[in-house]
């Protein structure tokens, strides 16, 4: 077994605390390491490097804070495989799916790059008195220190998604990983530190439970900015908190969302898509497509096909390459998505397939991927995030009564349509509250496309230029030519 340090100023260092965490396997629950429980005291060291780095980061020339974003990349690269496999560890996704999101995480960090010198353009606006001697300019400027905290479910890109633009912006990081998954940040952390020339301190990480560590992160004087993902309860708590110290928050949080069938499709298609939405990952995603709105037409031919192919899902170790759906990360996660399928049940919805637990397999976190037919938009199960393998379909017989579904949630972080009318799918486009619309397709983002949610989903972008613009600040310059002031008793307006 491995015991961690925190990572801070550039290098590992031990906590304040002798508490410690372990980290399992989720396959079979095995401990293979062990990280700090870190404490206020930890998140004050973790500040003060960041700070102090800040004084050198935010003064750098954007074609290095550029050069240094690619050498991030580049590094990502070169160590792909050893990452991929801290997460799978973690948190039990399978290794081939994160060997291929550790491939390409680097694209963050080469998208931001380029944009680094996007961070100095501000705007001349013209002003109409003093005959022209009156002068108006912005500049765009970093908050400074950053907390965030970030979920279990996709460590590292989850975290890409605010280190990138935050670092592109010229701020410097404090990062709490979730207590189920802090190895894979720790070690990032030491490759950024062996591998680049990123000012020691821009980028500290202390692990810890939300309730110690956390808390003491959004309750910090000294940090300037948040970011948080993770349960929409959790970050209705976090805005709490940012709103105690007037500080911004970038959330986002928890998702219902509808993947929305119509007739005329590719049912084979169409199936493949919604297996990627649900089972995908365990159904572990923010974004996933937990509420299948299926047509009356082809209700009953879909859930036939459905139920077939997921019961051609190979369950099992999430690093052999032929499995297809790894554990539940942990067991109390497991316990919460077998007791969302008994409330499913209890309200009237019927199992098509799958709601058990697998006898032939390791650990206590496995659960067989689940089809809940007959369900009712007001259940419990199409209005509460499972977070887990559950598909709950839902019957619908026009567009509007689709729409109307689809929207009748607290959630509003995505949706898919699959359609081959493309006026309807402008429609269902328009029409539907989701921060993110896929039509025929679902569960796809890109450095530079922004994502976040409506409604309980979220507040603010990420990614995207729109994720760059949230790790910045704006100030308006005014220079007097003229040499002579007006009447001082009057606010003058150009």
């Amino acid at each position: 077994m491995t015991n961690y340090d925190l990572f801070l100023g550039g290098e590992f260092r031990p906590s304040s605390s002798d508490d410690r965490i372990n980290v399992e396997y989720p396959y079979d629950g095995t401990v293979w390491a062990s990280v700090p429980s870190g404490t206020a005291e930890d998140v004050d060291r973790a500040v003060a490097s960041a700070r102090e780095a800040f004084e050198i980061w935010r003064d750098t020339r954007p074609s290095k804070r550029r050069d240094i974003l690619f050498d991030i990349a580049d590094a990502i690269d070169r160590n792909a495989q050893e990452l991929a496999e801290l997460e799978t560890r973690q948190n039990g996704k399978l290794l081939r799916e994160m060997r291929p999101q550790m491939e390409t995480m680097g694209e963050w960090y080469r998208y931001y790059g380029t944009l680094t010198e996007e961070v100095g353009e501000g705007r001349t606006i013209p002003v109409d008195n003093k005959d022209g001697q009156m002068f108006n300019y912005t500049r765009k400027e970093p908050y400074g220190v950053v907390g965030a905290i970030t979920p279990w479910n996709s460590p590292l890109l989850l975290t890409t998604w605010k280190l990138a633009p935050a670092l592109a912006a010229g701020n410097t990081f404090v990062h709490k990983p979730s207590a189920q998954t802090p190895v894979s940040a720790l070690r990032f952390a030491e490759i950024i530190a062996e591998e680049t020339d990123l000012p020691a301190g821009a980028y500290n990480v202390v692990t810890g439970h939300g309730n110690k560590t956390g808390n003491a992160i959004t309750n910090h004087p000294d940090i300037d900015k948040l970011g948080f993902t993770g349960s929409t309860s959790v970050g209705r708590q976090i805005a709490r908190k940012a709103g105690e110290n007037l500080s911004p928050v970038t959330l986002e949080l928890g998702g219902k969302s509808p993947n929305i069938l119509f007739p005329g499709i590719d049912l084979d298609d169409a199936v493949n898509g919604v297996m990627k939405g649900i089972f995908a990952a365990t159904g572990q995603t923010c974004l996933a497509g937990s509420r299948v709105l299926v047509h009356e037409d082809i209700r009953d031919e879909f859930v036939e096909r459905f139920a077939d192919r997921a019961a051609d899902i190979t369950l099992g170790d999430p690093m052999d390459p032929d499995t297809d759906m790894g554990p539940v990360a942990f067991r109390d996660q497991w316990e919460t998505v077998r007791d969302y399928i008994q409330m499913g049940k209890q309200e009237g919805a019927e199992i098509a397939f799958g709601g058990e637990q697998p006898s032939d397999l390791p650990g206590e976190c496995f659960i067989q991927p689940t089809i809940l037919i007959d369900v009712d938009n007001s259940m419990t199960v199409a209005q509460e995030e499972i977070f887990g393998p559950v598909a709950s379909l839902i019957m619908f017989s026009d567009e509007e009564e689709a729409l109307e579904t689809a929207n009748d949630s607290d959630y509003g972080l995505a949706a898919g349509v699959w359609t081959t009318d493309m006026s309807q799918a402008n429609r269902m486009a328009e029409r539907l509250e989701a921060g993110t619309v896929w039509i025929n397709e679902y569960r796809v983002v890109a450095p530079n496309s922004p994502f976040g949610g409506y409604k309980d989903s979220g507040l603010g972008r990420e990614m995207g230029h729109e994720g760059l613009e949230a790790y910045y600040q704006t100030k308006s310059v005014w220079i007097d030519h003229s040499g002579e002031i007006g009447d001082p008793f009057s606010l003058d307006v150009s």
